[in-house]
């Protein structure tokens, strides 16, 4: 059964503007599955659109809206309405605010709140059900490393992550039975323009992945879920996953010290 057999006809990808996003936006695009995609930047959204409708010819609708409003759903749910969804990619990974969580303000933790896990449950649910009346289809939420610890100065960011590694892993033993997929990604550096625009400086040893590898290797594992790690991750997955609570929340705050994810961000 080929990815458009089992996936399409179409595909719903947040985030969907640039990095991790836009690759798979390509991939899909080029095994001829329709693609809705949705982030806030309409221009990049658009030149992508007619990127991939040229190279591809497949139909590509596009929505620029900001995942963290409250009318962003209803938005999704009519730009949707009469299409068959096949899969569902949720990508965005915005964090609103920064800095230790008491001196945060309640509206950027709504917005957080309402992009992350209020995102995953929603669209899940809106695209899940049809998906498991056809018995077919997939869903993947991608994620990050800092799910699996909590991590002082980030703590939003890494609780996001720990509930859409839970729900995916609940959601895949529920769906996997009667024919749907469900994948969470985990990420670690990933080469994305925003992470380029934050100008971190990595460590020599640091594997910064390629977006167009993730996509690849999300789509080739869809069946394999419930939780892809990459090799290069997998020894810190299981440290963190493993130690003592103290210890993996120290570690996490180590490893994250000096960096913050970007606000708003668009990719996961």
């Amino acid at each position: 059964m080929t990815l458009r057999e089992r996936y399409g006809p179409w595909a719903l990808i947040t985030g969907g503007s640039e990095g991790v996003g836009a690759a798979f936006a390509r991939q899909l695009g080029a095994a001829g599955i329709n693609l809705v995609l949705v982030a806030r930047a309409a221009a990049t959204l658009d030149a992508l659109a007619d990127e991939i409708r040229a190279s591809a010819g497949v139909e590509v609708r596009t929505l620029a809206r900001d995942l963290s409003s409250e009318d962003t759903f209803g938005a999704i749910v009519s730009s949707t309405d009469g299409l068959e969804i096949g899969l569902l990619v949720h990508n965005v990974g915005a964090v609103f605010g920064s800095g230790p969580f008491l001196d945060g303000d309640l509206d950027d933790v709504r917005r957080t709140l309402r992009v992350n896990a209020i995102g995953h449950a929603t669209l899940s649910l809106q695209f899940g059900k049809p998906m498991a009346a056809r018995g077919k289809g997939g869903i993947v939420l991608v994620g990050s490393l800092a799910g699996n610890a909590g991590g002082a100065s980030m703590v939003l960011y890494g609780a996001n992550k720990a509930f859409a590694q839970n729900f995916a892993e609940g959601l895949w033993a529920e769906l996997k039975p009667i024919g749907v997929d469900v994948l969470y990604v985990v990420l670690g550096a990933t080469d994305t323009p925003k992470r380029a625009a934050l100008n971190i400086v990595d460590d020599p040893s640091t594997i910064v992945a390629d977006p167009a590898d993730v996509a690849r290797d999300a789509l080739s594992n869809l069946d394999n879920g419930p939780v892809l790690v990459p090799a290069h991750l997998e020894d810190g997955f299981r440290f963190f996953t493993s130690a003592p609570r103290r210890q993996a929340a120290e570690a996490m705050r180590d490893l994250l010290a000096g960096f913050q994810p970007g606000i708003g961000r668009d990719d996961g």
